[in-house]
């Protein structure tokens, strides 16, 4: 049975902006993150502590941070990967983390230069002291469906890091396919095996659209009960790690989707699409989303002021 509400979580200020080639100022992803609230999303990660040598478009997320107006019942969750980056993310005053580990070996030494067992004990120092401080903590898998490297994952592998990640303490653990080439019936599968170790209440699903998979994946997964989706406004992103592989799957498709459902999603449409034409604008680039570009064709569409991208 499908869920009657899905909470959507937006990856694009981060997940998506880490992997665009062209410089975004900080005022611009301010400016991204406010139109991304002013359209009805309520959770919005926002950035990471990372070290700018390796993800130099995150650089300034603490001053990105400081610039948002506070909204009631909006989160801004940023990206941490250890202790530094933790006590950082304290500072700026965030009050949600996200913490991200692999279900591949090879991935997980290419990513974070560690094995998956390595990287769940540095992690949990960091999720121990987070909430500890009263910050809630979400978790990443990555490569759930698949690795550059090692090829077919096996859904007891996912299941083994997601339940690690639960047990820490992680609210949330959003399952990531970080190359896109899952399909349907792999998706329900992997997540019925992933749900046998964590409760179906504390999944997300976050699907890369490569190979045009992602909604037909979100929907099988949906019909189980999974009622929360990541994804990017405009189908921002990709994998440094992950040659040929694009972004996440467009919020804007996501909510369209689900809008002809009759499921809700408390996202406008048009404002939306607007904040992801404004990014696009300061990206120089066509959305990857399809309904943004369908819905741009029609000028009818249009009515919603659309945000300007700073100093254009």
């Amino acid at each position: 049975m499908f869920p009657g509400h899905v909470r959507i979580v937006e990856m694009g200020p981060r997940d998506g902006l880490q992997n665009e080639a062209r410089p975004v100022s900080v005022a611009t992803r301010i400016a991204l993150v406010e139109a991304l609230a002013d359209a009805g999303l309520r959770s919005i990660e926002t950035g990471s502590f990372v070290s700018p040598k390796w993800v130099p478009q995150m650089a300034g997320t603490a001053e990105v941070l400081a610039g948002l107006t506070p909204r009631p019942g909006v989160d801004y969750p940023v990206l941490v990967p250890n202790l530094k980056g933790l006590e950082a993310a304290l500072a700026a005053g965030t009050r949600e983390i996200a913490v991200f580990g692999a279900a591949s070996e090879s991935f997980s030494r290419a990513n974070i230069n560690c094995s998956i067992a390595e990287s769940l004990e540095r992690f949990a120092p960091v999720v121990e002291r987070a909430l500890a401080a009263g910050l809630r903590v979400r978790g990443y898998v990555s490569c759930v469906l698949g690795c550059p490297y090692e090829g077919a994952v096996s859904p007891e592998a996912v299941a083994r890091v997601a339940a690690a990640l639960a047990g820490m303490g992680c609210y949330e653990v959003s399952l990531g396919d970080t190359i896109g080439t899952g399909t349907p019936l792999a998706a329900r599968r992997m997540v019925e095996v992933v749900a046998e170790h964590v409760p179906l209440e504390r999944l997300a699903l976050h699907f890369h659209d490569t190979y045009g998979q992602a909604l037909a994946n979100i929907l099988a997964c949906l019909e189980l009960g999974v009622s929360v989706v990541d994804s990017a406004v405009a189908g921002l992103g990709g994998c440094p790690y992950a040659k040929g592989a694009s972004g996440n799957v467009a919020t804007e498709d996501v909510v369209y989707m689900l809008d002809g459902m009759g499921i809700g999603t408390g996202v406008d449409l048009p404002r939306l699409a607007a904040a992801g034409r404004m990014i696009c604008v300061a990206l120089e680039r066509e959305p990857a989303s399809r309904v943004a570009r369908a819905l741009a064709a029609k000028t009818n569409e249009w009515e919603v002021q659309e945000p300007q991208v700073p100093g254009g």
